[in-house]
């Protein structure tokens, strides 16, 4: 029964801990800027530093180079109401013609790898395989995987 009030106990102080943790933090301003408080002799040699993005709420260009309609940009459109801003992926944070810009900002940050997602609907506009390949879908992501290994940075999916 005591180590089971110590493990409680501990618990308790834990949670608490970060709960005050937490609340300190937020009287802090954030400096987009600032990454001085990151400090890689802080973690393992190969702790691996990166982003990630998603498709839809990253590359915009909802309606390029033949690219098929996702279900969120059907959704997006068809219901604006169940989206607080009433906002769409139709830009976003327009990805698709600036990642070269993107790839450089992570590299000045000094990341060493990148996460993306695929928007299948950029490289199967219908939906399948029968439907035919995106040839502009497929070029965007091998250039946009080729810009990222350029840049020292590895890529995963």
């Amino acid at each position: 029964m005591a180590a089971f009030d110590f493990t409680v106990l501990l618990l308790l102080l834990s949670l608490l801990s970060i709960t005050t943790h937490i609340h300190s933090f937020e009287a802090l301003p954030f400096r987009f800027d600032d990454f001085s408080d990151l400090n890689r002799s802080c973690f393992p040699p190969d702790f691996v530093f990166g982003t990630a993005s998603s498709a839809f709420q990253y590359e915009g260009a909802a309606f390029e180079d033949g690219k098929g309609p996702s279900i969120w940009d059907t959704f997006t459109h068809k219901y604006p109401e169940k989206i607080r801003d009433r906002g769409n992926g139709d830009v976003a944070d327009d990805a698709y013609h600036r990642y070269k810009e993107d790839i450089g900002i992570m590299k000045d940050m000094n990341l060493d790898a990148y996460r993306f997602s695929i928007s299948w609907s950029r490289v199967l506009p219908k939906g399948k395989l029968s439907g035919g390949v995106n040839r502009e879908g497929i070029n965007y992501y091998n250039n946009l995987i080729n810009e990222v290994l350029a840049n020292g940075q590895d890529s995963s999916i």
